[in-house]
């Protein structure tokens, strides 16, 4: 038995003696795709636990719009209509299967007809809704970690050379107290102050499509995404700086940092070229973590400044019952933090030549 494992998982034993990081590369994205399954199969579970379902919030509006528009008939027939119905919706939409059968049809239509399905709401095709709203929210969180990345960096290896002064007292303090002041409560203020003085809109996205002037669009988005960004950069860089901040003072004070100087070379060289490179290393390993908490927090942006994004999209798709639309947005967006992480582990081996996946 010993002798068949062996022979069973040689190819795999020697993928990973000749290449490691290949090899770690490719347990990851095995790892990713159960997670992918699992996290499916239970976003199916929660939506069978809700009460109702979406052919019952359909089928609500429709009878309001009806007895609204027309004579009310009797109760009794109102219900025969709507069970009628009913029965009829769902078993169209397969709704009237358990929610594990639904789950291996999605997955049958994802991988072997390539087709996400249509939202059970509006009719229109998944893929085409999430391609426009994901744009969206890439475009704003991509921009806000740049922010966040590079100030961090500079503020974080400019203060740990003036650690223990006032100025860096007091940015210490502010960074800890935006990092945590509530983000929900600091985009309710920014949205009542662009409310009341009137200096910036309270939508975050322009009212006319790119396509009619390219050039004006992009001055009206960023005059429009001003304050989100702003209350998402003031959430975000307190906690980034502070690690980079204790790290390079870490560094500082380690032997290696003290045989530089002995040696005569310059706190300009020691800064950039030793300490802030070992600096990397956490930020790496936390900067998967800092996309997904963008994108989670974006959730809370899109809905207060009514930006066109994935978040608010699963949002709407969740109130409305939507499971189509609901799997689709979970699933993109964890595959995005799960590619998020197995690159930051990449670069943590790119970054520091002491990180060598698969050897001993």
């Amino acid at each position: 038995m010993r002798d068949f494992f062996k022979f069973f998982f040689k190819p795999t034993f020697f993928l990973k003696s000749k290449f490691p990081l290949l090899s770690f590369i490719a347990s990851r994205v095995f790892t990713m795709l159960i997670l992918l399954f699992m996290l499916g199969w239970a976003m199916f579970a929660l939506m069978a636990l809700a009460p109702g379902d979406i052919v019952d919030k359909m089928m609500s509006e429709q009878l309001l719009t009806a007895s609204s528009s027309a004579k009310p008939s009797s109760s009794t027939d109102s219900k025969a209509f709507s069970d009628e119905q009913l029965a009829k919706v769902r078993a169209e939409l397969d709704l009237d299967k358990p929610f594990t059968v639904q789950y291996f049809r999605w997955l049958k239509r994802v991988f072997i007809e390539h087709d996400l399905g249509v939202s059970l709401i509006s009719r229109a095709p998944v893929a085409f809704l999430i391609k426009s709203r994901l744009i969206n929210s890439l475009i704003l969180n991509l921009i806000s970690l740049v922010f966040i990345t590079v100030f961090s960096f500079l503020l974080g290896v400019y203060f740990s050379s003036k650690a223990g002064e006032k100025l860096d007292i007091a940015v210490t303090f502010f960074a800890l107290f935006f990092h945590a002041f509530p983000g929900i409560l600091l985009l309710i203020l920014f949205q009542v102050f662009a409310s009341f003085t009137g200096l910036f809109p309270v939508k975050a996205y322009p009212d006319f499509p790119i396509e009619q002037a390219p050039l004006k669009f992009v001055f009206s988005y960023g005059y429009h995404v001003f304050l989100p960004l702003l209350a998402s950069f003031l959430g975000g860089v307190g906690g980034t700086l502070r690690t980079i901040r204790s790290t390079m003072l870490d560094q500082l004070g380690l032997p290696y940092i003290m045989a530089l100087r002995a040696r005569g070379i310059s706190e300009r060289k020691i800064f950039l070229s030793h300490a802030f490179r070992n600096t990397l290393n956490p930020y790496i390993t936390g900067s998967a973590n800092l996309l997904a908490g963008l994108f989670s927090g974006s959730l809370v942006l899109e809905i207060i400044f009514s930006y066109p994004g994935i978040g608010r999209l699963m949002y709407e798709a969740v109130m409305q019952q939507d499971v189509n639309l609901v799997l689709a947005n979970s699933m993109f967006i964890s595959a995005l933090v799960l590619i998020g992480m197995l690159i930051s582990d990449i670069l943590l081996a790119v970054v520091d030549p002491r990180i060598r996946y698969g050897r001993e």
